[in-house]
């Protein structure tokens, strides 16, 4: 069986932590948290101010907000180059595809990959990232754990003929129809989007309503037939806009 989220889950938790805030002291919970962004400001170990702040019942959110704004936010290596293999045995027919419909775009064909939500498995996205480069693609692949409004700031930035989402949480009906939503009003509606993840039956036919193009699952396993879909999309997109 193929676990999904409990559709209520979030408004559970939302209500939870609504309730939790309109029971706490306000006015300590600020002090704390002033104390903690002081701490991450100077040379003060910011473990004390931390525990105080949980003490005060702020949340792992409003922890977390105060020491990003003061240190940023890592982002780890992807380990996917912009460079291409060498090993290009057998993409010569993707790679024609490819170069035709850049020709019709008028630019090098852009691919947007990216993982929406805290979904941490990010293979099946690299090979993806990795077949799309190889193939001739300029592709935009940043990692892991992204939110729908960063995933529609990256597509504003890099202007891609088709965006690929990968979703292995389960979570793919809510943060697939939310990022569709901002695309819409980001006026990014028309850019074609695909999905791949472990996905039931039943859920992809619910997304391919929502207006996603095509939904891949691991029995989903040829590459170049993938690759080969995407240029497709993106060709129709061009003559679309014709």
């Amino acid at each position: 069986a193929i676990t999904v989220i409990d559709q209520s889950a979030e408004a559970e938790q939302t209500a939870r932590l609504e309730a939790w805030r309109r029971d706490r002291d306000d006015a300590a919970v600020t002090e704390a948290l002033e104390d903690l962004r002081d701490a991450c400001e100077s040379d003060r170990n910011v473990m004390p101010a931390s525990i105080k702040a949980a003490k005060a019942g702020a949340t792992t959110g409003e922890w977390g907000d105060v020491v990003r704004a003061a240190f940023g936010q890592y982002r780890a290596p992807t380990g996917v180059s912009t460079s291409p293999s060498n090993r290009t045995e057998g993409l010569d027919d993707v790679r024609e595809a490819v170069d035709a419909v850049s020709t019709r775009l008028g630019e090098r064909m852009k691919f947007l990959i990216a993982k929406p939500g805290l979904d941490g498995h990010s293979n099946g996205a690299e090979q993806i990232a990795v077949r799309a480069r190889d193939v001739g693609m300029n592709i935009t692949y940043e990692g892991i754990r992204f939110t729908p409004s960063e995933i529609v700031a990256a597509a504003k930035d890099s202007g891609p003929h088709v965006i690929g989402l990968s979703i292995l949480s389960g979570s793919h009906l809510q943060l697939i129809r939310e990022t569709l939503v901002e695309l819409r009003c980001a006026g990014l509606g028309a850019v074609p989007v695909v999905v791949g993840g472990i996905i039931p039956d039943g859920d992809a036919t619910r997304l391919r309503a929502m207006g996603v193009a095509q939904v891949y699952t691991p029995r989903d396993f040829e590459l170049n037939r993938i690759m080969l879909d995407i240029v497709q999309l993106a060709d129709r997109q061009q003559v679309a806009a014709e």
